[in-house]
């Protein structure tokens, strides 16, 4: 039976469903509402209950998407978060059957993130200046994003007493607040050893002790520095790709995965729920292999026997 539920907030209960019951995180819970508010905003209406849902042309709600350009990939988180809410509509009870369980996301190309290779990972290193306040905070954000292959968020929250450096390894808290290991290598550690020699001369703020990467002020590192960092730093380097934070973490998959490590122990250490979320970094080794191929293979070499 469909509840009555004209006169309740469904969107304070979905926000409820997803930290309750799906334990997403404040940033995820943030994407599904904006995804939601444009639906909502297509629907043309100030107040909303089961009816309004239940009654959608969803085909014209993609088609203006298509109309006002909004790409494959942004078609389809959308659907997703608009298909989520439906979910929980249909699990709570609002609603009987679930309108889009059949209607499919936009096919997408296949995307392969932008890496850096070693010799730029090393130049982009080896180019802070460490005579100023913020080289060895920077220098080592940078070499714990490729070293360990930490989302941005999992960067800014990583703490102190989650490292371990005798043991060679750090736990980290990623979506759903899940802890995982990451092994770290000792070229990482001696980094932040250095950063921390620094970071003593703060004046850290309350709250903040045990926050690995300090802004000047004391206080925690936002995201949106850590972009401004790297982003900075590519460019006095006349690194000419389109480099985010993220960027590094492909970077890391990617030379794990060219190095010979077995995808299942990079999924691990991504924090990836399905395999097939890692799989994306296949595609870039068929790529690696190919050239491997067109250099050291007998049929292409110039020298072999006629």
């Amino acid at each position: 039976m469909v509840k009555d539920n004209k006169n309740r907030d469904l969107i304070k209960e979905y926000v409820i469903h997803l930290k309750l019951e799906r334990g997403l995180s404040e940033n995820s819970i943030e994407a599904y509402l904006n995804d939601l508010k444009k639906f909502i905003s297509f629907l043309s209406c100030d107040e909303y209950n089961v009816e309004t849902f239940e009654n959608v042309d969803f085909m014209q709600f993609f088609a203006t998407l298509h109309d006002i350009g909004i790409c494959p990939r942004s078609q389809a988180r959308i659907l997703s978060g608009i298909k989520s809410f439906y979910k929980f509509l249909l699990i709570d009870g609002y609603i009987k059957s679930d309108p889009l369980a059949n209607i499919e996301s936009p096919k997408l190309g296949k995307h392969l993130p932008e890496v850096l290779t070693l010799e730029e990972i090393d130049l982009l290193t080896e180019s802070f200046d460490l005579s100023q306040p913020e080289g060895h905070r920077n220098k080592t954000i940078v070499e714990v994003m490729y070293g360990c292959g930490l989302r941005v968020s999992e960067l800014v929250n990583l703490k102190i007493s989650n490292i371990y450096p005798e043991e060679g390894y750090i736990i980290v808290e990623g979506k759903g607040k899940k802890q995982r290991i990451i092994p770290i290598s000792g070229s990482t550690i001696r980094e932040i050893k250095l950063y921390l020699e620094t970071r003593k001369y703060l004046d850290i703020k309350k709250g903040c002790e045990d926050i690995l990467f300090l802004n000047r002020r004391g206080g925690q590192l936002s995201r949106v520095m850590v972009f401004y960092v790297i982003k900075k730093q590519c460019e006095a380097c006349n690194i000419k790709k389109n480099i985010s934070p993220h960027s590094l973490r492909h970077t890391f998959a990617t030379h794990l995965l060219e190095g010979g490590a077995n995808l299942r122990a990079i999924q691990q250490m991504l924090g990836h729920e399905s395999i097939a979320t890692t799989e994306i970094y296949v595609h870039l080794d068929r790529e690696f292999l190919r050239k491997e191929i067109l250099v050291y293979h007998p049929r292409n070499n110039g020298n072999q026997e006629k």
